[in-house]
């Protein structure tokens, strides 16, 4: 028999050094009221030298099983969404279990873009769901200053770096996961893409020289996707369980764009103040957008138990997604 997932602990960290939109003003043509007008950022956080995807993910873990009062021994399964590891091999997530010392964990990458989380998720959701395992962390986490062109204006104002993680263990009370609707569409790659670095491209002068180890977005393009697919299987996770935007308690969206936000609020049909949206502090976690907004809202009393939460993503490649389920841990503010 099939057993329900529910998240039980939610933590995120984010780095302390902080880049306003004043700070890249002075490194390229832009100003602070175009970046917040067309994105509704105002700063982002930004990984030190030294440190990369793992570190973040580590210290999110270590707060997670802080919070639920576990062992990282007690941990069975680490994944990891990401697009920007700390190296090719071994993964992040093999990292981050030596990290953090959960001897008894086995871990792996999940690459889908800032869908990563999603899709991490849902490979978590069946280990507890078919009693295979029984604590299983998922984590988003991206150092996308490690691949961004601090020379490019069009990208270098929408990412930040951070890391967030959600335990899942079996549900006892009828709460817990719902859900998914999970999507790809492999012709979006030309419009969101890293060119070179793997072994189409592998590193070279070439490759170097023409910027194909950073980020490339086709900003128009992305948008009109995004704006269209993340808006549509938001409203369709809801048809298909017969709620509606009036059912939810909260809605995470992923934190891309403020414009792409207020489109997909508009077509669930979900009120503002029902929206958790924290952009103008980190701008574009990729991987780490959702479950650091999670953790935000519930540190702020946002969820109490049993409360209708809902997830949506868009990321490169295209892929896209949404999730539903009913929260399970108790409202802290109100401890």
């Amino acid at each position: 028999m099939l057993k329900q997932a529910k998240i039980s602990a939610v933590s995120h960290y984010v780095p302390e050094k902080v880049l306003t939109n004043f700070d890249l003003e002075k490194m390229v043509d832009t100003n602070d009221e175009w970046i917040r007008s067309r994105t509704g950022i105002s700063e982002r956080h930004i990984c030190e030298d030294g440190k990369a995807t793992s570190d973040m993910s580590a210290e999110a873990v270590k707060r997670l099983c802080e919070q639920r009062g576990i062992s990282p021994d007690e941990i069975d399964v680490i994944i990891v969404g990401t697009v920007t590891p700390d190296m090719f091999f071994p993964s992040t997530a093999n990292l981050v279990q030596e990290k953090v010392g959960a001897k008894n964990a086995w871990s792996f990458d999940v690459a889908a873009a800032c869908s990563g989380f999603l899709y991490a998720l849902a490979s978590g959701t069946q280990f507890i769901a078919s009693g295979m395992y029984k604590k299983v962390v998922v984590v988003g986490s991206d150092k996308m200053s490690s691949i961004i062109n601090y020379k490019d204006r069009n990208t270098c104002v929408l990412f930040g770096d951070g890391a967030g993680a959600v335990l899942l263990e079996p549900d006892e009370e009828g709460n817990g996961i719902i859900d998914f609707l999970l999507h790809s569409d492999g012709s979006g790659a030309e419009f969101l893409k890293m060119k070179g670095g793997g072994s189409l491209y592998p590193a070279s002068l070439k490759t170097v020289t023409s910027d194909w180890h950073f980020l490339y977005q086709d900003g128009k393009q992305v948008f009109k996707f995004a704006v269209q697919r993340m808006a549509d299987v938001s409203a369709r996770i809801l048809e298909k369980h017969n709620y509606t935007g009036d059912d939810l308690k909260l809605f995470v969206p992923h934190q891309a764009n403020l414009r792409i936000i207020d489109a997909a609020v508009k077509r669930v049909g979900v009120d503002s103040d029902k929206v958790m949206i924290n952009i103008a502090k980190y701008g574009n976690t990729t991987g780490a957008t959702i479950p650091l907004a999670l953790s935000e809202a519930y540190q702020e009393g946002r969820l109490d138990k049993g409360d209708l939460v809902l997830f949506a993503t868009f990321g490169g490649g295209f892929t896209w997604g949404s999730s539903l389920l009913k929260w399970s841990m108790d409202n802290p503010v109100k401890k």
